[in-house]
C-alpha cells in the first residue's frame, strides 16, 4: 500500500507508478475504505519494492478549524458510525472509563480533539527504537513510548470513546519547514476526526500542523492501512523515505 490516496491523485504531477526487481506481475484493486492497493507474488530471494513521484502541493499547513463543532451521534452520517467502533488496535472499552474521566469537561468539538491531542503528545515519549507492531492504544498508554502509530492509535481511541468519529491515516510527511539539520520525512501515521459535517486532520506525534503531508490511505487503525502486508516468511531488509521540496524544473531523488 505505497500509493497516493485517490483523493491527491489530480495532484501527481509525475504518477507514483509502483516497480518491482525483480519484474513480476502487479495486480491492482480497491480495499473496503477505497485505498488503492498492489498485490504481487513475490518469488525466492530480495524483492526490491520501488515508486518515484512528484505531486503538487499548495504549500500550505494542515487547516485548522477551532469553531468546528462535535455532531451529535444521532445526526452522523452512517459512513462515520465505523469510525466509532473498538478496532484491533484501538480498544475503546478499555479506555471508555479513562476518557470520560479526563475529557468530560473539556469544551466539545475541536478543542476537545485538541485536549486529546495535547494528553497523548505529553503522555507518550517518541523512539524508533520503541516501535513494535503489536503494541495497542491501551498499552501504550501503560508503557508511555511509541512510535507515531501509537500515538494515533491511542488519539483515536480516546476520540471514538468520546463520541467523536476518527478515523487513522498513513502517508509520507515531509521535511518543508522543518529547521535544518534535522527533516522529519519518512513514512507517518496521523488521523482525521469527523466535526461539524467534515473530516479534520490531527496529529498527536507533532501535535502542530505540519507541511507536505500526503496520503496514501485510511482505515479504522494500522491493521487496515499496513504499508506491507505479508503471507510467507519474509524479513523486511530496509527502507528508505525521501519526500522532500523540489524547485519547479528539478528532478525528484531517486
Amino acid at each position: 500500500m505505497l500509493n497516493v490516496h485517490f483523493s491527491r491523485v489530480s495532484d501527481l504531477v509525475v504518477p507514483d507508478q509502483l516497480m518491482v526487481n525483480p519484474s513480476v506481475p502487479v495486480h491492482g484493486y480497491r480495499d473496503l475504505f477505497g485505498n488503492w492497493c498492489m498485490r504481487i507474488v513475490a518469488p525466492a530471494g530480495i524483492t526490491r519494492l520501488h515508486t518515484l513521484a512528484t505531486i503538487y502541493d499548495a504549500g500550505r499547513p494542515d487547516p485548522v478549524s477551532p469553531m468546528a463543532r462535535q455532531v451529535p451521534v444521532e445526526l452522523l452520517p452512517e459512513e462515520a458510525l465505523t469510525f466509532l467502533l473498538g478496532s484491533r488496535y484501538c480498544e475503546t472499552d478499555r479506555l471508555l472509563a479513562l476518557a470520560w474521566s479526563l475529557f468530560d469537561k473539556a469544551p466539545q468539538g475541536w478543542w476537545r480533539v485538541q485536549a486529546i491531542c495535547d494528553y497523548v503528545h505529553n503522555h507518550i515519549k517518541f523512539g524508533y527504537e520503541n516501535a513494535r507492531p503489536t503494541r495497542t492504544a491501551f498499552e501504550g498508554l501503560q508503557e508511555g513510548v511509541g512510535v507515531c502509530r501509537d500515538y494515533a492509535h491511542l488519539a483515536v481511541a480516546l476520540c471514538r470513546c468520546m463520541n467523536i468519529p476518527a478515523r487513522y491515516c498513513t502517508g509520507y510527511i515531509s521535511d518543508v519547514n522543518m529547521p535544518l539539520p534535522w527533516g522529519t520525512m519518512d513514512f507517518a501515521a496521523w488521523f482525521e476526526v469527523y466535526l461539524d459535517g467534515g473530516w479534520h486532520t490531527f496529529d498527536a506525534r507533532n501535535n502542530k500542523p505540519m507541511y507536505g503531508r500526503v496520503l496514501m490511505a485510511r482505515g479504522r487503525d494500522a491493521a487496515d492501512v499496513a504499508m506491507i502486508t505479508s503471507f510467507g516468511p519474509n524479513e523486511l531488509k530496509n527502507f528508505v523515505v525521501i519526500c522532500e521540496e523540489i524547485t519547479e524544473g528539478a528532478q525528484p531523488a531517486a
